[in-house]
C-alpha cells in the first residue's frame, strides 16, 4: 500500500510549476488488478462517475422497457450534461411521457454550462429549471423507476425503494459493502467505495454483453453501449467525456465525476479503469485518463482531442501559450 503518486504536471516554460497527485487502478471483471498507481484501496466518493451504476436498477427492473426508453434516454441517465437544448429538450420530453414535469425532479436548478443555453436564459431573464441541472437525466431515470415500483415521490431518501435498489447494485458490482455515504451535488446519495471496487465495477460493465444470462449484465451492456453511442449527450461540446469518446470511435465509454474522478470501460479488453486526483482537480483527471487510454491502446496519441487533454495548453488573456497540463511520465 502506498500514498498518492504524481499523475499530472503543470509546466510553465521549462519547469514543473505544480503537481497533482492521485491514484489509478486498471481491473479485470473479477477484480484482479492489472496495473495500479498509488493506492487502489483508497476510499473515495465516485460522484457522477458512477451514474451508470445508479442506472442499473432502471434497466434491469424492466422500468426502462416499460417506459419505452431509447438509447438516448439511457445515455442521459448516465450523463453529467451541459444543459444545452439537446439535453434539456430530451429530458423534458421524457418527463412528459411519464406525465410528470420539472417540479417532480429533486436535483435542483443551476445555470447551464452550455454558453448558448446560458445566454438564452440570461437575455430573457428566465430562471433555469431543474432540467438544466447536469444530473437531470439521472433523476428522470430515478422517477421512471419510482413510477414502475409504485413508490412515493421522495426518491432520494436513503430508504426509498429506488435508493435501496441502487445500493444493492452498487455493492454487487463493486464487490464490497459501501463505506458510508454522503449527499451529492444533485442531492442524491453517493456511496463511498474503494478505487479498486470502482475499477472492478467498470470492468463488469466493460465485459457485459448483449443477451447475457442475468438482467444485471444485460443492463450494464445496454448502458455502456448507450453512452458510447451518444457521447454528445453524456457531457457536451468541449467536454473531455464527449471529445475522447468520439476520438475512440464509440468503442470505449468514459465518465467524469466531481473532485477529480474519472472512469473508463474498455469492452474489447474487458478492462475497467478508475482514477482519483487527490486535490480534486478536473484538469488533472482529464490529462490522466487520456494518458491511461493512450497507454491501453484505445486512444491515438496524435488525435487532436487527445492532445487537447493529454498535453493541454495553458493560454493567457492575450492568447499566448504560457504552459501545459501534462500527464506525468509514469502514466505515459
Amino acid at each position: 500500500m502506498t500514498g498518492a503518486v504524481e499523475l499530472t504536471e503543470i509546466w510553465r516554460a521549462d519547469r514543473v510549476e505544480s503537481l497533482h497527485l492521485g491514484h489509478v487502478v486498471i481491473c479485470k471483471p473479477g477484480g484482479e488488478i492489472v496495473d495500479a498507481w498509488g493506492d487502489p484501496e483508497t476510499v473515495i466518493y465516485p460522484r457522477s462517475s458512477a451514474k451508470m451504476i445508479q442506472a442499473l436498477p432502471l434497466v434491469e427492473s424492466g422500468a426502462a422497457e416499460a417506459a419505452e426508453l431509447g438509447t438516448e434516454d439511457l445515455a442521459l441517465a448516465c450523463a453529467s450534461h451541459n444543459g444545452a437544448a439537446i439535453h434539456t429538450e430530451r429530458v423534458t420530453a421524457w418527463l412528459d411521457r411519464l406525465g410528470l414535469d420539472d417540479g417532480d425532479l429533486r436535483c435542483g436548478a443551476h445555470m447551464p454550462r452550455d454558453p448558448a443555453a446560458a445566454k438564452v436564459l440570461t437575455c430573457s431573464d428566465e430562471a433555469p429549471g431543474q432540467a438544466h441541472n447536469n444530473c437531470s437525466g439521472k433523476h428522470a431515470g430515478f422517477l421512471t423507476l419510482t413510477r414502475h415500483l409504485g413508490a412515493g415521490p421522495e426518491y432520494l431518501d436513503l430508504d426509498h425503494p429506488v435508493q435501496v435498489a441502487v445500493r444493492e447494485a452498487w455493492e454487487d458490482v463493486t464487490g464490497e459493502a459501501v463505506h458510508g455515504w454522503a449527499v451529492d451535488g444533485c442531492s442524491a446519495p453517493n456511496f463511498a467505495t474503494s478505487l479498486h471496487g470502482l475499477g472492478r465495477a467498470m470492468a463488469f460493465f466493460a465485459a457485459a454483453r448483449d443477451g447475457a444470462d442475468t438482467p444485471r449484465e444485460a443492463a450494464a451492456a445496454r448502458l455502456r453501449q448507450a453512452m458510447a453511442a451518444h457521447p454528445e449527450l453524456v457531457a457536451g461540446e468541449g467536454r473531455a467525456c464527449t471529445e475522447l469518446m468520439r476520438a475512440m470511435g464509440g468503442g470505449v465509454a468514459i465518465k467524469t465525476g466531481a473532485e477529480g474522478v474519472f472512469v473508463a470501460m474498455l469492452p474489447k479488453q474487458r478492462l475497467g479503469v478508475a482514477l482519483k486526483i487527490a486535490d480534486g482537480a478536473t484538469r488533472a483527471s482529464e490529462a490522466a485518463i487520456a494518458a491511461v487510454l493512450v497507454r491501453l491502446g484505445v486512444l491515438a496519441a496524435d488525435h487532436p482531442a487527445t492532445r487537447r487533454f493529454l498535453d493541454a495548453p495553458i493560454v493567457n488573456c492575450r492568447g499566448i501559450t504560457t504552459g501545459h497540463v501534462r500527464a506525468a511520465a509514469a502514466l505515459r
